[in-house]
């Protein structure tokens, strides 16, 4: 087994500033040190590498054919060392995002697991819900940013991304003519259900609501055949198909996905661009 080298932060802090300042005297005094305690530590880094860093003669101090190459890996090594005692140093911070029950996706584990690895200080908070409530926990603070649809909410916010939908049914639904569509919708107050049934009644074609419930609970229904719905083609099954051409229904226009968010500091502009970059990447593939 080849023996670790471990390395004095000390000893390689002196190095380099030796290496910048081009002198003992001036390293020693940007290092609050004496001159003798520069020379002992930059002994001690030598004697540990195994080879000569500075070369030093009455009328100049200056870098080996060694040193030259170690010195970009020692600048390396202490903005290592500075980052990781940054990170303890600093407090956890707390990001609370809000995602609306009908636009929770595939796309979101990856963008938590992005926001993680981009600050491992911020705690993140994740709260589903609808629309509403969530814009209300946006305006009193209590919700840091919000991931909704744009019809839900008409004042200005991020763009991340279009919503298309289709009208989803399991291949094995049976539709007979003469009889109302049978639809699963979402709860009465959500805005493509209205957008669906008006779209409906101005073509004339007569339908009956046969299940109300969640987004997961309609892709359960949608896999069940037992019934047809306007639903995101993000979102759709994988064992359901579109059935809009078939039965002729209208096509449902598109919508829009958007972020609200009150934060303002960088290192909280970092993740409000992982959020956008997650999504919009996601829609890429």
């Amino acid at each position: 087994m080849v023996p670790v080298l471990t390395l004095d932060v000390d000893a390689v802090r002196t190095f380099v500033t030796v290496a910048d300042h081009r002198s003992f005297t001036r390293a020693a005094e940007a290092l609050g040190v004496t001159q003798g305690a520069v020379s002992v530590k930059l002994r001690r880094l030598e004697d540990r590498l195994g080879q000569r860093l500075i070369e030093r003669t009455p009328r100049q101090v200056r870098l080996s054919a060694q040193g030259e190459i170690f010195i970009g890996s020692a600048r390396e090594f202490l903005a290592a060392h500075e980052r990781a005692v940054a990170g303890l140093a600093e407090p956890r911070r707390r990001f609370r995002l809000g995602i609306a029950a009908h636009v929770m996706g595939p796309e979101v584990p990856g963008l938590l697991a992005r926001l993680k690895s981009l600050d491992p200080a911020l705690a993140i908070e994740v709260l589903l819900d609808n629309a509403r409530p969530l814009l209300d926990g946006f305006e009193a603070g209590t919700i840091d940013a919000a991931i909704i649809r744009s019809d839900d909410d008409r004042r200005d916010s991020e763009f991340l991304g279009p919503e298309h939908f289709g009208w989803f049914a399991a291949p094995h639904f049976e539709h007979r003519a003469g009889e109302p569509l049978r639809l699963a919708a979402t709860s009465p107050c959500c805005s493509i259900r209205d957008v669906a049934t008006q779209l409906l009644d101005r073509a004339g074609i007569p339908w009956t609501e046969v299940f109300v419930g969640g987004t997961a609970a309609i892709r359960a229904a949608l896999s069940a055949g037992l019934a047809v719905s306007a639903f995101p083609r993000r979102l759709a099954p994988p064992d359901v198909i579109d059935v809009g051409d078939a039965l002729r229904l209208p096509p449902i226009p598109s919508l829009a996905l958007v972020l609200h968010s009150s934060l303002t500091d960088p290192r909280s502009k970092d993740a409000l661009r992982a959020i956008t970059a997650a999504f919009r990447e996601h829609r890429k593939g």
